[in-house]
């Protein structure tokens, strides 16, 4: 269990109904580790100013998760927490490792529409 203020995604079922009934979704899957704390922080943050985007967490030890190690979007990410932005369903970026506020607030501001940012 992911000791953040995100809502969580406990099952893979749970990931394919949030990414598929959302419009912009933020997801960030790791665990309570140096790396991925300051990341679930400023998503929280984030969440506050992005009223449109909806922000998850999934920890990447549950075995449920081990199909999303996989997908294309995160294959290839070395480090976690895996932080990936979904517009209708589809993956548009995924980072890995520690990324700051703005880091993350820039991506919002470049990869979702216009319209969505509050």
């Amino acid at each position: 269990m992911l000791y953040t203020n995100l809502e969580h995604i406990e099952t893979a079922d749970e990931f394919s109904k949030v990414i598929s009934e959302n419009e912009n979704v933020v997801v960030i899957c790791g665990r309570m580790g140096p790396l991925c704390i300051p990341v679930y922080r400023a998503i929280e943050e984030l969440g506050e100013e992005y009223g449109q985007i909806k922000f998850f967490d999934m920890e990447y030890d549950n075995p449920e998760f081990y199909f999303f190690h996989e997908r294309p979007e995160v294959k290839n990410l070395e480090e976690i927490p895996f932080t990936t932005f979904y517009n209708r369903g589809e993956a548009v970026k995924s980072v890995g490792g520690l990324q700051t506020k703005a880091q993350l607030k820039k991506f919002l501001n470049e990869i979702l529409p216009v319209n969505t940012i509050a």
